[in-house]
């Protein structure tokens, strides 16, 4: 191959080159409203551009529908519940479900703070119920009375015809209260029990009068529809019966009022709302002599979140119905139980999240054809406006224009 040949294979490159170029800048014409067209291109092509960078950087969601297939699970129940009328001592938070399980006066993971009439705390918050340090100097007396009493070697307490078997003791107001839960028999005046006497609950109820109460925890059950609620008195299961012992509370007037500043049914997710967190109720009654029932529907929905790691969250929504009833004072003699009532069902639909972002190569994709579809329409403008200049400038200067 002589010098100044070129390669076959580069010729052939040549003659399939789709952008030729010009070499001679005379042929070259330049005009303002190219100029402009160029410039009005440019600023709609990084209009264009940031728009695409910001729908590439943003994390979608997408959920999908399936049916729940989970066997076996248990639910978590996290609540944090003010009364600022309804002092400790007088609350009790129980859940039961469908399957028969029942937890009564649950203390395990939960915890009250006693609340003065303005609010303010009057301690730090103990788990489950109120400490000795609370209850009045009396009562700690009568209390170490009954346990010199109980620690006689001799001491065999009656269980009050509750006993399982011949010989049976009851030592403790405790023992007494598990006999009558074994028999499914309701204990409903342990004043007359000589191991719950010197027990203090109702100097305890008395000096608790006008208090109010923080209670906040978590509620571990089967995954099965049920309730939990919120009511006065100790209770007791007698055979299918819920019961609660109002006895202590004679004369005394229930006020619900109540503000709940946290309810979710397992982990939250990311955007994930809760219709019930920051709910605040007061209660109105018609007569000072009735008390409030208020109840909770609610539909929960198992859900799954799964981020762009691959991170998944196991959780459940909820939708509520709220209802609200007016009944006459049970520690009058008649109505229902007051308090407040949540009970929850559970959705055989599974809900699925799941965070998805636009591919890198889709991004390349969609900023090729901004390009190339700007400069090509903007070509096609220019072109047409170009022309058109030219046909009316020959008009001119041939005197066709008038």
């Amino acid at each position: 191959m002589q010098k100044g040949e070129q390669h076959p294979f580069a010729s052939l490159l040549r003659k399939c080159d789709a952008f030729p170029k010009q070499e001679a800048a005379e042929f070259f014409n330049r005009t303002s409203a190219g100029g402009a067209i160029t410039l009005v291109a440019s600023l709609f092509m990084a209009l264009l551009f940031f728009s695409e960078l910001r729908l590439f950087t943003r994390v979608n969601t997408v959920n999908e529908l399936s049916v729940d297939t989970s066997r076996g699970e248990m639910l978590a129940i996290h609540f944090d519940v003010t009364f600022p009328r309804m002092p400790c001592a007088w609350l009790s938070v129980d859940a039961m479900d469908i399957s028969g399980e029942v937890q009564l006066e649950v203390d395990h993971d939960v915890y009250k703070r006693r609340l003065a009439s303005d609010g303010t705390p009057l301690d730090e918050g103990i788990k489950g119920k109120v400490g000795p340090s609370d209850q009045p100097v009396a009562t700690q007396n009568g209390r170490a009375l009954a346990e010199d009493k109980q620690k006689d070697p001799n001491y065999c307490g009656s269980c009050y015809g509750a006993q399982s078997r011949e010989g049976q003791c009851c030592n403790t107001c405790a023992e007494v209260r598990e006999a009558y839960r074994s028999k499914g028999w309701a204990l409903l005046d342990v004043e007359k029990i000589e191991q719950c006497h010197h027990e203090g609950y109702k100097e305890e109820i008395d000096a608790q009068a006008g208090e109010g109460c923080h209670m906040w925890g978590d509620l571990h059950i089967n995954k099965v529809a049920g309730n939990f609620h919120f009511a006065p008195g100790r209770s007791y299961q007698q055979g299918s019966m819920h019961i609660h012992d109002l006895s202590p509370f004679a004369g005394k007037a229930f006020d619900f009022s109540h503000t709940i500043h946290k309810l979710a049914f397992g982990r939250e997710y990311p955007g994930m709302r809760n219709p019930l967190d920051g709910v605040e109720v007061q209660q109105q009654l018609k007569s000072a002599d009735n008390a409030a029932l208020y109840q909770y529907f609610l539909k929960v929905v198992p859900t799954s979140y799964s981020n762009l790691r691959n991170e998944t969250i196991l959780t459940n929504q909820f939708s509520v119905t709220e209802h609200f009833r007016e009944t006459a004072s049970p520690s009058a003699g008649g109505g229902q139980l007051p308090g407040v009532f949540l009970f929850y069902d559970l959705s055989p639909i599974k809900v699925r999240f799941q965070e998805s972002r636009i591919s890198f190569l889709s991004f390349i994709t969609s900023l090729c054809a901004i390009i190339g579809g700007v400069f090509t329409v903007s070509g096609i403008i220019d072109a047409t406006v170009y022309h058109g200049q030219q046909a009316i400038k020959k008009k001119m200067d041939l005197g066709k224009l008038s």
